[in-house]
C-alpha cells in the first residue's frame, strides 16, 4: 500500500486530537471529512477555529457527517476516540475502507492497533503517539498550547515507503512529525509520561502538571513510576534512556499549569482510558513475569477515585 498523492481522509473521534490534526491537513489542502456528535450543527454551521502557539487560523467549511457511511470509502483513516469505546470501530469502519486504506490509530496507551491488526489486517494498520498539549474549549473551538509532533510507525515490521511518504506529508501540512523503527518501543516511551502525570493528575485530588511538579514528594512519584516504566520495557525488549526521566520532567515544567486528558475525562464524568494506559501495560509485564507495583498501586488508586466519582 502506497501512500496516494491526494488522499481523502477520515477523522474518527473529532475531539480535540481528531480536529487539530484533521484541521491542520484542511488547512494545507487535503480533504477531510469529521465524524462528529456533539459538535456537529455548530461546526457545520460556523466551521472550526484553531488557537495555536503557531498561529490561529479558522476553517469556515467543514466536511462534517453523523455516521461513516455518509462519508464513504477513504484512503486514510485516522481514529482518535478513546480507546475506551473501540468496539464500535467494528461498525464505524467498515463503510470507509477499501482494500488499500491506511488505519492510523493515534490512541493512547497500548492494545489499539494491535485490536485494529486482528479484525482489519495488520497490513492495513499504523499508529501514532501525539506528544501535544490541547483541549477543546467550546464546540469547534480547539486551543494547542504547546508541542504537537507526532511519532509514526507501522504495526508490523518496520517503516515502509508509505510510513515516509506520510510522515513527509504531515511535515507539508505544519505538523511535526518523525517515523519510528518500531511502534511499540515509541508506545512504551510515551507510557514514561502518561502513566505518571494522567494518572497522579487524577489520583492526586484534580492536580495540573504545574502543581503535580510543585509538590516534591508527587515530583518524586513521577520520578519513580517514570522509572519502573523504563525498567519494565526494556526487560521487555524495548530500551529507553533513563535520561529521558530528567528531559521529560524539564519538557513538562515548560507546559504551565496543563491538565492532562484522562483528568479532564474524570471531571467530565466521561470513560478514563484505564485499561489502555494503566491495565494493560502492567498485564503484559504480568505476562512476562515482570511486577510493576508502583504502577499497580496506581491502577488501584485510580479504580477507587473513579468509583467513588
Amino acid at each position: 500500500m502506497n501512500f496516494p498523492a491526494h488522499p481523502r481522509i477520515a477523522i474518527i473521534g473529532s475531539g480535540a486530537v481528531g480536529c487539530y490534526y484533521g484541521g491542520r491537513l484542511v488547512q494545507h489542502g487535503h480533504e477531510v471529512h469529521f465524524l462528529m456528535r456533539s459538535d456537529y450543527e455548530h461546526v457545520k454551521r460556523h466551521g472550526l477555529k484553531i488557537q495555536s502557539h503557531h498561529g490561529d487560523f479558522v476553517l469556515p467549511q467543514v466536511h462534517c457527517h453523523r455516521s461513516t457511511s455518509e462519508i464513504g470509502t477513504c484512503d486514510l483513516v485516522i481514529i482518535a476516540m478513546k480507546a475506551t469505546a473501540n468496539e464500535v470501530l467494528l461498525e464505524l469502519l467498515p463503510p470507509l475502507l477499501h482494500e488499500k486504506t491506511m488505519i492510523l490509530t493515534l490512541q493512547n496507551g497500548l492494545g489499539s492497533d494491535d485490536f485494529l491488526a486482528r479484525h482489519f489486517g495488520s497490513a492495513h494498520v499504523l499508529g501514532g503517539l501525539c506528544f501535544v498539549c490541547i483541549n477543546r474549549i467550546a464546540p469547534g473551538v480547539i486551543h494547542h498550547i504547546a508541542q504537537g509532533q507526532i511519532a509514526l510507525g507501522e504495526h508490523s515490521g518496520s517503516p515502509q515507503v508509505r510510513t515516509e511518504a506520510l510522515a513527509a506529508e504531515f511535515r507539508r501540512c505544519a505538523i511535526e512529525c518523525k517515523v519510528e523503527p518500531s511502534l511499540i518501543a515509541a508506545r512504551w516511551k510515551k507510557l514514561v509520561w502518561n502513566i505518571p502525570f494522567n494518572g497522579l493528575s487524577i489520583a492526586a485530588g484534580g492536580k495540573d502538571t504545574a502543581a503535580i511538579l510543585a509538590d516534591p514528594m508527587l515530583e518524586q512519584r513521577v520520578r519513580d513510576l517514570m522509572h519502573e516504566i523504563i525498567d519494565t520495557a526494556g526487560r521487555l525488549g524495548h530500551a529507553i534512556p533513563l535520561a529521558l526521566i530528567d528531559d521529560m520532567i524539564e519538557r513538562t515544567r515548560t507546559m504551565s499549569a496543563y491538565k492532562p486528558s484522562s483528568l479532564i475525562d474524570f471531571l467530565a464524568g466521561s470513560e478514563v482510558e484505564i485499561e489502555a494506559i494503566w491495565g494493560e501495560p502492567m498485564r503484559r509485564a504480568k505476562a512476562a513475569g515482570i511486577e510493576m507495583p508502583q504502577v499497580e498501586r496506581l491502577y488501584e488508586e485510580l479504580k477507587e477515585r473513579i468509583a467513588a466519582r
